[in-house]
C-alpha cells in the first residue's frame, strides 16, 4: 500500500478538527461593548486635547485670541520656559507631596473604616454606609464651603472648640496664613470627599476574604496585625492597588477645593499644577504657557496610569 493511500485513510478516520465559529464571535463582544464609551471619550476629549497640544507649541496672546489670527509657531519655547523655571519645579514637588499625603490618608482611613464596617453588626454597617453615601453625594462646592466655615478666623467652630482646651488660644486665628496649616485644611477636604469611595470599595473586598484563612491564622497563633498583614492585605491587594492608583490620579489634579477654599484667589504658596496652569492661562493671559503646563500634567497622569496598568498586570487582574 502506498504512502498516499495510508495518509488518505488516516485523514478519513481522524479528520482535522475545526474550531467552532461560535468561539470566534464572543471575542468581538468586549470590543463592541466598549466601543460606545471609547467613541464618546474621543468626541468629548479628542478635540480639546489636540487643540491644547497644538496651543502648547504656539505663542498665543490676547491679540490673536480676539482677532482670530493664527498664533505664531514657537516650537519648544514654552517647554523651555517652564522647565527652566525653578518655581515650576517647586509646584511639581508640592503637587507630588500633596498627592502622596492625600492618597496615604485616604487609603489608611478607608481601610480602617472598611475594617470597622466588616466587624460591626448589620444595622450599624447600614448606618455607616448611609453616612458615607451622603458624604459621597455632597458636591465639592458644598463640602469646601462647610470646611471654610469650620476653619473661619472669626466664626469658625474649630477655633472655638480648640480654644476651650487649657493653654490654647486660637481666637481670630487664620489657618491659611501659614501654608502648612492651610494645606492641612485642604487635605482634610480632599480626604473627606475621597473616603466614601475607598471605604465602600475596600469593604466589598474584605467581604470576599475567606474567613477560613483568618481563622486558621488565628489558630496558628498569629496576632491581629499579623493576620491583617499576611492574610487580609495580600488577598485584597488587587482592589487596594486600584483604590490607591485612582486616588493618586484624582488627587494629582485637585483644583476645586483649593480654588474655593481660597475664594478664587489662591496665593502662590497654594499653587498646584492645575491651579498654576489655570492662572497662567486666564489670569496672566499666557495661554500657551498654561497649555504647556497642562500638557506636562497630562503626561505625568498618563505615567501614573501606566503604573496602574502594570500593577494590575502583576496582580493578575488584566490578562
Amino acid at each position: 500500500m502506498s504512502a498516499d493511500r495510508v495518509a488518505d485513510r488516516a485523514g478519513r478516520r481522524h479528520p482535522p478538527r475545526r474550531r467552532p465559529a461560535r468561539r470566534r464571535r464572543p471575542r468581538l463582544l468586549p470590543y463592541l461593548l466598549i466601543a460606545p464609551t471609547v467613541l464618546a471619550l474621543v468626541l468629548v476629549l479628542g478635540y480639546p486635547l489636540v487643540d491644547m497640544v497644538v496651543l502648547a507649541f504656539q505663542d498665543m496672546t490676547r491679540e490673536q485670541l480676539f482677532s482670530g489670527a493664527s498664533p505664531p509657531w514657537a516650537g519648544l519655547e514654552q517647554f523651555r520656559r517652564i522647565l527652566g523655571d525653578g518655581f515650576f519645579w517647586t509646584v511639581v514637588a508640592r503637587t507630588v507631596v500633596f498627592t502622596a499625603v492625600c492618597v496615604a490618608l485616604t487609603v489608611l482611613c478607608g481601610l480602617f473604616t472598611a475594617h470597622l464596617m466588616h466587624r460591626v453588626s448589620p444595622w450599624v454597617r447600614t448606618v455607616i454606609a448611609g453616612m458615607l453615601v451622603t458624604v459621597w453625594a455632597m458636591p465639592v462646592m458644598v463640602a469646601s464651603s462647610i470646611f471654610r466655615w469650620l476653619f473661619d478666623a472669626d466664626y469658625g467652630v474649630v477655633n472655638w472648640l480648640l480654644s476651650r482646651l487649657p493653654g490654647i488660644d486660637l481666637a481670630k486665628h487664620n489657618w491659611f496664613t501659614d501654608p502648612w496649616q492651610g494645606f492641612a485644611v485642604i487635605v482634610a477636604v480632599v480626604v473627606w470627599g475621597s473616603l466614601p469611595f475607598a471605604a465602600i470599595t475596600l469593604r466589598a473586598a474584605l467581604a470576599q476574604v475567606p474567613p477560613e484563612l483568618e481563622e486558621s491564622a488565628v489558630l496558628d497563633g498569629a496576632r491581629p496585625t499579623q493576620v491583617l498583614r499576611h492574610v487580609t492585605l495580600p488577598t485584597i491587594r488587587p482592589v487596594l492597588v486600584m483604590v490607591t492608583t485612582l486616588s493618586a490620579i484624582w488627587d494629582f489634579g485637585v483644583f476645586n477645593q483649593i480654588w474655593l477654599m481660597r475664594g478664587g484667589q489662591p496665593e502662590r504658596e497654594y499653587y498646584l499644577l492645575g491651579i498654576y496652569s489655570f492662572i497662567e492661562s486666564f489670569a496672566v493671559n499666557r495661554y500657551s504657557v498654561g497649555a504647556a503646563i497642562a500638557l506636562v500634567t497630562v503626561v505625568l497622569l498618563l505615567a501614573g496610569s501606566v503604573v496602574h496598568l502594570r500593577q494590575m498586570f502583576r496582580t493578575g487582574e488584566v490578562e
